[in-house]
């Protein structure tokens, strides 16, 4: 098959170009200027230059494909400096990939959401029907572009909405500050570690979409794909230090909601001046917030079946960081 894919210059959509190759289909990806496309091209990629919100451009480039799937997002580490890019990007761009897929008579259009659209679990773990609760702009606005996405299916474009929970692995640098500071020990842990977390690894995930691809009847279905279980920060930590042939850091604050107000007031202090705050609500909510899913509807109608345990997967990922000298 032709599958054209956005956001394959990045983590995840690199990982699902490769497989895609792998597997025999011709791929095109949508890539801005400023990309770094020479893995791509060694693949035999075919690379489309431009960008989502650019409407005609990319009528132009979904037409002849048989498959899309929509990965690139606007997500930022600080929750951003300003929205109008969110909104441009998450919901404005994927409005236009879904209308050049309809004009193009795509057979099937793979919309990558996100669990953040789920925001904090309060009765976890969640599944599918756990209600929208979003937390910041960038979930927000992934919230409304699973909607268009989930309208447009209802309406007849044969799709898939795909909520992927905490992807890792091999080429992934979000994580990085936290190894690192785990290896030095200088992390802090806030809070009790009692909060539940969630992780994805690349290759589990990315079998995921592949199903959602595949399987007849998973058309306008939403599926949460996430690893086998869940764990509490404590263990996540430990599991990393392990990994790293360290001991767990001992440094502890039990006092949530001071940390917390800081971060508010970093953001307001430094949001303004346009640079990103040191510290900022969202990366402090991991210790507030519980991520829990269940996966049960994956396993039940794609067959998904994650085989990268957490153990196996950090340490794959800390020995990725090692050999290219993120970490000592």
């Amino acid at each position: 098959m032709r599958v054209f894919v956005t956001g394959g210059t990045g983590f995840t959509g690199g990982h699902l170009v490769q497989r895609l190759v792998k597997d025999g289909h011709e791929v095109g990806v949508l890539a801005r200027r400023t990309s770094n496309t020479e893995s791509l091209k060694k693949l035999g990629v075919e690379i489309i230059t431009g960008d989502i919100t650019d409407r005609d451009l990319v009528t132009k480039a979904v037409s002849g494909f048989d498959m899309v799937y929509h990965i690139a997002a606007m997500y930022r580490e600080g929750g951003g400096i300003a929205e109008k890019p969110f909104w441009d990007v998450n919901v404005d761009g994927t409005k236009n990939m879904l209308e050049a897929s309809i004009n193009a008579n795509v057979g099937r259009f793979i919309h990558c959401s996100t669990a953040g659209v789920h925001g904090h679990v309060s009765n976890p773990p969640a599944d599918e029907n756990h209600p929208y609760n979003p937390g910041d702009i960038y979930q927000k606005t992934k919230i409304e572009g699973e909607k268009l996405a989930l309208d447009y299916f209802a309406k007849g474009l044969p799709g898939v909405v795909v909520r992927p929970v905490g992807i890792y692995g091999p080429g992934d640098l979000r994580f990085l500050k936290l190894f690192k500071s785990i290896q030095t020990g200088n992390f802090v842990m806030i809070g009790d570690g009692k909060v539940l977390y969630h992780l994805t690894y690349i290759d589990d995930l990315v079998e995921g979409f592949m199903l959602c691809g595949k399987k007849d009847n998973a058309l306008g279905q939403t599926y949460i794909i996430a690893g086998d279980r869940y764990t509490s920060l404590n263990e996540l930590v430990e599991t990393i230090a392990s990994s790293l042939g360290v001991k767990k850091p001992k440094i502890h604050f039990p006092f949530f909601w001071p940390v917390w107000t800081a971060s508010l007031l970093c953001e307001a202090v430094c949001y303004p001046l346009r640079i990103n705050p040191p510290i900022f609500r969202r990366r402090v909510d991991i210790f507030r917030k519980d991520r829990a899913f269940d996966i049960s509807k994956a396993r039940k109608e794609l067959g998904y079946e994650p085989k990268v345990g957490l153990g196996e997967g950090i340490k794959k990922t800390a020995d990725w960081y090692k050999k290219e000298g993120h970490i000592s």
